[in-house]
């Protein structure tokens, strides 16, 4: 072997060290980052804004694949959860779906039953009603004829909401059908569903129909539900 033929040899050696030795690097950068990111786990993301209150459904989200150790404790991984919930808060587009940002929506107890009735936002408590929220259900009555006069009733005390739906424009022109009232300007309405008793029931739908309006008044943690004589009707003569 002449000297040319060791020193290509020589050379071949080193290059062969050299690559092992980058090799040797490279797997350990990749079992560092390993180290330190750790196994992938599935996380959820929102599509679009979600409006407070709003039924939540799989088709909101998106799966994504994130490092486990950077998914907060709360993160939901299966949207399974999401089966009878609402969201608490308004949800924004890109934010990761969390336990804390959903709620269950409230369910019907026994002997209740569901109606739901479009309510004014002039009329109603704008914003601040929401799903388990306790309200009373007032309707005023224009006097019919000689001899009666106008009023307004307490129908329903102490009415548990259970959903809320979006503000709608209605249609000035349009009318409820044999109901006493017009709309002569263009309003907002957001439909209210109830959790309601038979009886209590046919008083909403009855007063939707008829009474000139239907307003809800946002009942106060721990009040007092239960009216004391007298106190469900008002006629102006009464404060006389």
């Amino acid at each position: 072997m002449n000297s040319r033929q060791r020193r290509g040899i020589i050379l071949l050696l080193l290059s062969v060290l050299c690559a092992l030795g980058a090799f040797a690097g490279v797997l350990s950068v990749i079992g560092d980052v390993n180290s330190k990111v750790g196994p992938e786990v599935s996380a959820y993301r929102l599509k679009a804004d979600v409006a407070p209150y709003t039924p939540l459904q799989a088709g909101q989200f998106e799966k994504i694949e994130m490092p486990e150790r950077w998914l907060s404790e709360n993160a939901v991984t299966d949207l399974s959860a999401l089966t009878g919930k609402i969201a608490v808060t308004r949800l924004k587009k890109g934010s990761l779906l969390q336990d804390d940002m959903i709620v269950k929506r409230p369910a019907l107890a026994s002997g209740e039953e569901e109606i739901a009735i479009m309510i004014d936002a002039a009329t109603g408590v704008a914003g601040k009603i929401t799903p388990g929220s306790r309200v009373n259900i007032f309707a005023t009555f224009a006097a019919e004829g000689e001899g009666t006069r106008a009023q307004s009733r307490i129908i329903v005390s102490d009415a548990k909401v259970i959903d809320v739906g979006k503000l709608t424009a209605l249609d000035p022109s349009e009318s409820d059908n044999g109901s006493t009232r017009s709309r002569t300007a263009s309003q907002e309405a957001v439909p209210i569903t109830f959790a309601l008793k038979t009886k209590d029931a046919q008083r909403v739908a009855y007063a939707e129909s008829f009474a000139e309006h239907v307003r809800l008044a946002l009942l106060a943690d721990g009040s007092a539900t239960t009216l004391r004589p007298g106190e469900s009707t008002y006629t102006l003569e009464g404060d006389k």
